[in-house]
């Protein structure tokens, strides 16, 4: 029995036993306005309590009076300190659920324009980062301070209920922080994006001098690499500090401003004292309200970065989704049976215009179950293009791709891609064990269905000589595993489930004589069960099992019928592909590729090849 993988643990709950996977992230910041009200409220506790001793302890000099308002007081602040340390919790789990609602739309909308072609491949990851960057501000005390801007009116109408002089400086003084926000707005926007960009391009550049670590270090480009890294770097840290400083100097002068007008209330407050229209209990009280009153504006001009960031991250998720058609459910259509059909396809670059950009032209060919199609041609023709298009990775832009009749939209994405068997000219693993990756990730896998892929693929064998067997742990590079196992697992990942199409881009572009033995014997069970098998291939070892073979040439189409009768009139020499008693009844030819003079033939010759030509 293959050991499962470990489940993750339980999210945190609230106070009510509700957990933060549910869904309601709108009622709980509901919640957080509505306590908002009485921490609003009892922030006029100190105030008021001031007022009283000034006017009313002090003159009537009773100790009972100020014991029972000193009581009051407390209590109030006790009561304060919980709903202001609930409130803080209600948002971040607030915040949570908005991620968890978020997490799984965006990035399968994020994964779905990556498989474009022009599209960046760290999109989902990058998404994803801008959905906790909104999740992580909920909790801020910036966020918290939005709540907080309803209630500058009131402190200033409070004021105003002391003296209406004292009401319209604290109008004046909170429209004077309102219009530095104003201006640190418009002069942090452009820096907050000039600093994202920066830092994308280091962390792009970052990323891929980490996966290619041992090409660079094999070319010698490390240097170059490291110096080029180090030069986005500097130019992302030079963009962030000029925002901080930016952005910290409004910060420090609308702190600096406000201590000011709170001195300057308190100056006006003395002054309306002396002329005997203020009570010195109103003078202290008019000051600290007003402090309070600033208090938001305060804070969200000192954490705009924050706000600007989240922002702009909220306009990026708004174009994704935008731009990502709605799901809608499908019919489920009966179970592929391998029916390929493809008329007139035509693929083009995205964003090319007029008649330019298209790397395949009117590529027509179709399939019935139990063939293989072998699809020659040299580098860039357009094999690994098509291969694409057949998977549903690339949409087309003239044509159609019909399997058993109904277009590849018409599927449910799901159901489409239990149906197709790929292997991409590039193999990469999840991170995991090797059983988890045979199986697609599928938690309903069953041990029998991973180890009949395994043994399909030929890599039963190879996976029994690693220290765990199918339970080896590997990361997303292949954690030790060589360049032909890694194509071995693909190929078990992409016979599992007995598809009904099976694509393979240069199956066998790393494998040896024995792997290359396999992949012929997988090909030939693939079409004996009935499945539609395509090998994308510049190898003439990889096609011996197909009964037909499509040349590229440019990106189009320049022959198409039988494996021998194509190979004998594009390829010089063709007996040496195709081996002795070719096209005979039980013919076998070498899994490695026919001999030509003793060795295997590495290529195929074109016809059209001049001698010494590549």
């Amino acid at each position: 029995m293959i050991a499962p993988q470990p489940h993750p643990q339980p999210l945190p709950t609230l106070a009510d036993g509700t957990s933060v996977a549910d869904g309601g992230s709108g009622r709980l910041f509901v919640v957080v306005a509505v306590v908002s009200i009485f921490t609003n409220l009892l922030m006029l506790t100190g105030p008021v309590f001031m007022l009283q001793v000034y006017d009313r302890v002090l003159s009537s000099r009773s100790e009972a009076t100020l014991v029972v308002l000193f009581t009051l007081v407390a209590f109030l602040y006790v009561v304060f300190g919980l709903l202001d340390h609930a409130r803080a919790r209600i948002a971040a789990r607030a915040g949570a659920r908005y991620q968890l609602q978020l997490d799984a739309k965006v990035f399968r909308a994020a994964l779905g324009r990556a498989v474009l072609r022009g599209a960046s491949r760290h999109l989902p990851m990058r998404a994803t980062q801008d959905v906790a960057l909104l999740q992580q501000i909920t909790g801020s005390p910036v966020f918290l301070a939005l709540f907080d801007f309803p209630w500058v009116p009131l402190f200033i109408g409070v004021i105003a209920l002391l003296h209406p002089l004292l009401g319209l400086f604290a109008g004046l003084a909170a429209l004077a922080l309102a219009g530095l926000s104003l201006v640190n707005m418009q002069r942090s926007r452009a820096r907050q994006e000039n600093t994202f960009a920066a830092q994308q391009r280091a962390e792009a550049l970052g990323r891929q001098i980490s996966v290619e670590a041992g090409q660079m270090r094999a070319l010698g480009m490390q240097g170059a690499a490291l110096g080029r890294w180090a030069e986005l770097r500097r130019h992302a840290l030079s963009e962030a500090i000029s925002g901080n400083d930016s952005s910290g100097g409004f910060s420090a002068s609308a702190r600096a401003i406000r201590l000011f007008l709170q001195s300057a209330m308190l100056a006006l407050g003395a002054w309306l004292v002396l002329r005997s229209e203020l009570s010195a209990g109103g003078m202290i009280a008019a000051s600290i309200i007003l402090g309070r009153a600033l208090a938001p504006l305060d804070q969200v001009i000192g954490g705009w970065p924050q706000v600007q960031a989240a922002r702009a991250a909220r306009a990026r998720l708004r174009a994704l989704l935008a731009a990502t058609p709605a799901e809608t459910p499908r019919t489920k259509l009966p179970q592929p049976k391998g029916h390929l059909a493809v008329k007139g396809l035509a693929l083009r670059i995205p964003g090319a215009e007029g008649n330019s950009g298209f790397v395949l032209r009117d590529v027509t060919f179709g399939m019935r179950p139990g063939q293989a199609l072998g699809v020659i041609g040299d580098s860039g023709a357009g094999k690994s293009s098509l291969a694409e298009a057949l998977v549903g990775i690339w949409p087309p832009a003239l044509g159609e791709i019909r399997l058993d009749g109904a277009l590849l939209d018409h599927y449910d994405p799901v159901q489409l891609g239990r149906a197709i068997g790929y292997l991409p000219q590039r193999v990469s693993l999840f991170a995991g064990s090797l059983r988890d990756n045979i199986a697609r990730l599928d938690p309903a896998a069953t041990d029998e269905n991973v180890i009949a892929a395994a043994q399909a693929a030929g890599a039963h064998e190879v996976i029994f000589g690693l220290p765990n067997g199918y339970d080896t742990i590997i990361d997303a590079e292949g954690g030790g595993l060589s360049g032909g196992q890694m194509q071995r697992i693909a190929l078990a990942r992409a016979l599992y489930g007995d598809p009904a199409l099976l694509v393979l881009d240069e199956p066998n572009s790393d494998l040896d004589d024995a792997g290359s033995r396999a992949l012929n014997l997988a090909i030939r069970n693939a079409k004996a069960r009935g499945a539609s098998v395509i090998i994308m291939t510049h190898r003439p070892g990889a096609i011996l099992e197909c009964d037909l073979v499509l040349r590229l040439k440019a990106g189009r189409v320049v022959a198409l019928g039988p494996m021998e009768d194509v190979l004998r009139k594009t390829t010089r020499n063709s007996g040496a592909i195709l081996g002795p008693g070719a096209g005979q009844e039980g013919a076998a030819p070498s899994a490695a590729g026919p001999a030509q003079g003793g060795q295997p033939v590495a290529r195929f010759p074109w016809d059209t090849d001049r001698k010494g030509g590549a």
